[in-house]
């Protein structure tokens, strides 16, 4: 692989619906037969139809029911239950888990799919133009636009600076406490102190606020297809004195996989935080230093992240959830520039084996694996595992952590398509599929904590990391929306479209930015596509940008056979494994395997939880099987635990101390490991 590239990189931070009745018409019929006839036609028409237009009833009807999972039929809801419409589209009442309703907004032609008694129904189409979830969605054709749901499921600060329904935010109370919440570490660590306001039951309050059925049903109204999930390695373990909310964050994955699923929308899911730390950024749990794949805790932390990957690969594989999955980063944003290239590709080789042992190969089974790009060059990726199964690389560009200027947003018209374009089409030759897992309008670092807590701001001449950036001015003119007038927000606009176009398949970062507590409104606009939707400087209909930057030598498609998973039989060739030796040959900062720490395949596998599904007023008639969290029976090894006689450090000690020595011996005497709290250190960027 070549060098790095500065990194363009945020710092801080669903078989259709069954027919409801076959009715067959029978010359000479006796009038018992014709009565039950018209009472099916009523009950079809006074309930199930009613407020749902006929063509897009029989648009949803139209996938293939053999993608309907695991649910089956067993009879009517008798007469005391509740009928529901299970389907609509644009102007139909949509009916929440909990009884109350609102209606469904989608100019676009999307169709909402949800009964109780088919929970695997893959027939909603999120817009005409974007495949249902039952039909296949052709990478290279069909182009992704989606959405970060940031700061969900793992916390950010930018994210929340408040949130809809927190009082007051989620980081405001603990920035001046003696261990400051800056990550969700210390954020944790402050709330689970904090009893009066509920201790860490405050982290569930949020995932249950933050995020809800209305955002998917919004976000398909926008006129998007995909949503990028956040998913730290808590929501299946914690270990030691890891202080984080351990399980909670994957109770509302499920919730997500449902409302996804309802919508037509498909799940990039990305393992955005490590063991240890991949980064030793905030997002990554713990602001400070990398101790996945780097330190003398860096294998260990290795290994538990893929056996995190293996137990994921798993869920999402089986037929009843990845049709709604159907990517899957397995490592959000590593730097290689510390952790090693070599190091990194071995560890990507080594996850997508793990997901494709789970999943099988071929469309259909399992997820894209989606590789970050580890802040080097797309370029430098150009043929990494030939012949692997549907594999996509995912870069994060962003404008606004290298050089600020106060050049107007308008002067920023075709920079994206001038500096990502020609990059974008090139990689699609020379590897395959290519998104952009995240991108904002963000041309310069203004807005609330987007650095992080308390490490200011590049533009003001305020931030901590890097003093060499000097004063440009204020802040106020790039985060004051409320003061943008037309031609700013016709600029941004502008800006996004190129961005998009440049990109080709893209998720902006994010969603949606929680109000500051203090001021009341979004403090960093550039990040809020709903913000942007509703103040006009996002498009209503992303295809829009289709052909802003006049792309003079596009990429032409198709993708080949095994990047879309049309070759059953693709594999990695052995001289090509050979190439990426498991485990490395050294941990930078930790040194030769032989003299790490590492654990052994003997614990018991934590199987992910199932769904399950309620809806007020209705009881379900039928009992859909929801999978039982492993795909692949044949996939026994046990989870990776500490060896009783061998020592072990701090999981996130960092790269400074040396390895335990003995490393192990017969007598010795199970160490666990001591985590303790260390002033965080910021990692340093690399340079050009």
């Amino acid at each position: 692989m070549g060098g790095n590239r500065y990194m363009e990189e945020k710092r801080a931070m669903y078989a259709s619906p069954k027919s409801k009745r076959k009715v067959y018409l029978i010359a000479g019929a006796a009038a018992a037969a014709v009565l039950v006839i018209v009472i099916a036609l009523g009950v079809y028409f006074g309930v199930v139809k009613k407020n749902h237009d006929s063509s897009t009833v029989s648009d949803v009807a139209s996938g293939n029911s053999s993608d309907s999972g695991s649910s089956s039929s067993s009879g009517s809801s008798g007469s005391t239950q509740t009928k529901l419409a299970v389907t609509g589209g644009d102007g139909s009442k949509v009916t929440l888990e909990d009884g109350s309703t609102f209606t469904y907004s989608n100019s676009f032609g999307g169709t909402w799919y949800w009964d109780i008694n088919d929970p695997f129904n893959n027939g909603a189409r999120a817009q005409s133009w974007s495949p249902a979830l039952n039909a296949t969605f052709n990478y290279g054709v069909d182009r992704i636009r989606g959405v970060n749901l940031g700061g969900w499921l793992t916390v950010e600060p930018v994210i929340h600076a408040s949130t809809r329904t927190l009082a007051p935010a989620l980081f405001e109370p603990y920035v001046n406490n003696t261990v400051p919440a800056v990550d969700e570490w210390t954020l944790s660590q402050n709330m689970a102190a904090d009893t009066s306001k509920g201790g860490l039951s405050q982290l569930e309050t949020h995932y249950q606020t933050f995020i809800t059925e209305q955002d998917f049903a919004q976000i398909a109204g926008a006129g998007l297809n995909y949503v990028r999930i956040a998913l730290p390695f808590w929501a299946i373990e914690t270990r030691g004195s890891e202080p984080f909310l351990e399980g909670t964050a994957w109770k509302y994955f499920l919730k997500a996989i449902q409302w996804a699923r309802k919508y037509g929308i498909r799940i990039n899911l990305d393992y955005h935080a490590l063991p240890g730390s991949q980064n030793g950024w905030n997002h990554s749990g713990k602001l400070g230093s990398i101790n996945m794949l780097m330190g003398p805790m860096g294998l260990a932390n290795a290994q538990r992240s893929l056996d995190h990957i293996r137990i994921i690969a798993e869920f999402v594989s089986q037929p009843e959830y990845s049709s709604v999955v159907t990517m899957f980063g397995i490592t959000n944003e590593p730097q290689a520039s510390a952790i090693g290239n070599a190091q990194v590709e071995a560890f990507y080789l080594q996850a997508y084996e793990v997901v494709r042992k789970a999943s099988g190969v071929g469309a259909g089974n399992g997820p894209i694996v989606s590789f970050h790009d580890a802040f080097l060059s797309r370029s430098d990726w150009a043929g990494f595992l030939p012949g692997a199964d549907r594999i996509s690389l995912d870069s994060h560009p962003y404008l606004c952590f290298s050089t600020q200027s106060s050049a107007p947003i308008s002067s920023y018209a075709t920079t994206p398509c001038t500096a990502w374009g020609a990059d974008v089409n090139s990689s699609m030759s020379n590897f395959g599929l290519t998104q952009a897992g995240e991108f904002s309008n963000a041309v310069t670092d203004c807005g609330l904590w987007v650095n992080g807590v308390g490490q200011g701001i590049r533009y003001e001449g305020t931030y901590v990391a890097d003093p060499s950036f000097k004063s440009v001015g204020s802040c106020d003119s790039w985060t004051d929306w409320q003061a943008y007038d037309q031609s700013t927000k016709d600029a941004i606009k502008q800006f996004a479209l190129a961005s998009m176009d440049a990109l080709q398949n893209w998720f902006f970062w994010t969603w949606k930015i929680g109000n500051s507590s203090v001021t009341g409104i979004v403090e960093s606009p550039a990040w809020s596509y709903q913000l942007g939707l509703e103040q006009g400087w996002m498009p209503t209909d992303p295809r829009e940008a289709d052909g802003t930057c006049g792309n003079s030598s596009p990429w032409t498609p198709p993708l080949a056979d095994n990047q879309l998973g049309n070759d059953k039989s693709a594999s990695i060739a052995a001289s090509v494994s050979a190439s990426y030796p498991w485990p490395p040959s050294t941990i930078i900062g930790g040194g030769v395997p032989s003299r790490l720490p590492t654990y052994t395949p003997t614990g018991a596998i934590p199987t992910l939880s199932v769904a399950t599904f309620t809806q007020s007023g209705v009881k379900a008639t039928t009992t859909p099987s929801p999978g039982d969290g492993w795909e692949n029976a044949s996939d026994t090894a046990g989870l990776m635990v500490n060896i009783a006689t061998c020592s072990y450090l701090d999981p996130w000690i960092g790269t400074t101390v040396d390895p335990p020595s003995p490393l192990c011996s017969s007598s010795s005497k199970r160490r666990e490991p001591v985590l303790e709290y260390r002033e965080p250190m910021i990692t340093a960027m690399p340079v050009l």
